[in-house]
């Protein structure tokens, strides 16, 4: 009898392979059940709606301060049916209007300096922010996706307020990576200032996961790319400015990146200076952090802009049209449907 429990107690424990597989099976699934959790937080955060932390958020400057004379508008977005908030200042006898825009989360606020400035210059002023980014209207947002929509909105408010008009565009972060993929979705820009765009989606998230966890992104791309495809709706690959900002040309662009960046990695500023066609510049600041040129030195940051709109959309001819621009390929082609940014 006990020589038969033996050997069932033989049978029924496991072999050191068994052991060895079970541990590889679990660990695998605890580790994939980790990359899914950090992935998942990632795209969370990322769409998150916009809340008020504390009243500077609620009370902050406005064109009254600055003896702005601008007006209160709101226009709708080339696809969707919220509303966007912007000021429209007009300045007598301009012959173009501006198109400023804050990036991720960001107030038109952000950017009154710039505006009273380039008003200053002559020029008319459309400033805005993007819907859910500024104000809290409790929806989710994207990085550029669905916003690319505010954006193009604002280029047919701004024909239809000043039709006579040239137009420029400034953005800030994400909302210089939206100019640049708008402006090679729409022939009304003429002229683009881009301070802090990212070259790609994917590159401020892998930034800032390099940054804050110390672990390669390459662990986590995958499985984020499908968590943001679940959540949002789109893939990194469909909000790429790098992949169309040499659509922008001829039309000039300048591209302003601090080298001391927290949030966008400094080197997607050559990545896209390269990919531009001309005519084309590259200002890069060694001490600047995310958007700091203005702050680095006003003076200079005002007057750099001003020259550039005031050559290319005052003085210059306007570029041949892009219908007419050719390129390697032969004829260029129709642009896709701006739906999104993809």
């Amino acid at each position: 009898m006990q020589m038969v429990n033996n050997q069932k107690r033989t049978r029924n424990r496991p072999s050191w392979k068994q052991l060895l597989l079970g541990g590889i099976v679990g660990g695998g699934v605890g580790i994939a059940g980790a990359i899914a959790g950090v992935a998942l937080y990632i795209v969370e955060t990322l769409i998150k709606p916009k809340t008020l932390t504390n009243f500077i958020e609620q009370y902050t400057f406005s064109p009254y301060e600055l003896n702005l004379p601008a007006e209160e508008v709101t226009f709708p977005p080339l696809y969707g049916e919220h509303t966007v908030s912007g000021w429209f200042v007009p300045c007598p006898g301009a012959t173009s209007t501006i198109i400023l825009c804050p990036g991720y989360r960001g107030r038109r606020s952000d950017v009154l300096g710039t505006c009273v400035n380039l008003w200053k210059a002559g020029h008319n002023i459309l400033a805005f922010e993007y819907y859910g980014h500024g104000a809290v209207v409790g929806k989710p947002i994207t990085l550029g996706y669905r916003e690319i929509n505010d954006f193009l909105g604002a280029v047919a408010y701004a024909k239809q307020r000043a039709p006579q008009t040239r137009l420029g565009a400034v953005g800030y972060s994400m909302g210089a990576a939206i100019v640049i993929m708008a402006a090679a979705r729409t022939p009304e820009i003429e002229a683009v200032v881009a301070d802090s765009p990212f070259a790609t989606h994917k590159s401020p998230i892998e930034y800032a996961v390099h940054r804050t966890l110390h672990l390669p992104f390459i662990l986590f791309e995958w499985m984020t790319d499908v968590m943001l495809w679940w959540r949002a709706g789109y893939r990194f690959n469909q909000v790429e400015p790098l992949r169309d900002i040499g659509r922008i040309s001829p039309r000039p662009i300048m591209i302003i990146h601090g080298l001391k960046d927290s949030i966008v990695d400094p080197r997607d500023a050559p990545l896209l200076y390269k990919a531009a066609g001309n005519p084309k510049e590259l200002w890069l600041l060694p001490e600047a952090d995310h958007c700091g040129a203005y702050f680095e030195d006003r003076v200079v940051y005002v007057e750099k802009l001003t020259a550039f709109f005031d050559q290319h959309l005052k003085q210059a001819h306007p570029p041949i049209s892009l219908q007419e621009r050719k390129d390697d390929t032969g004829p260029q082609k129709s642009h896709e449907s701006y739906t999104e940014a993809g």
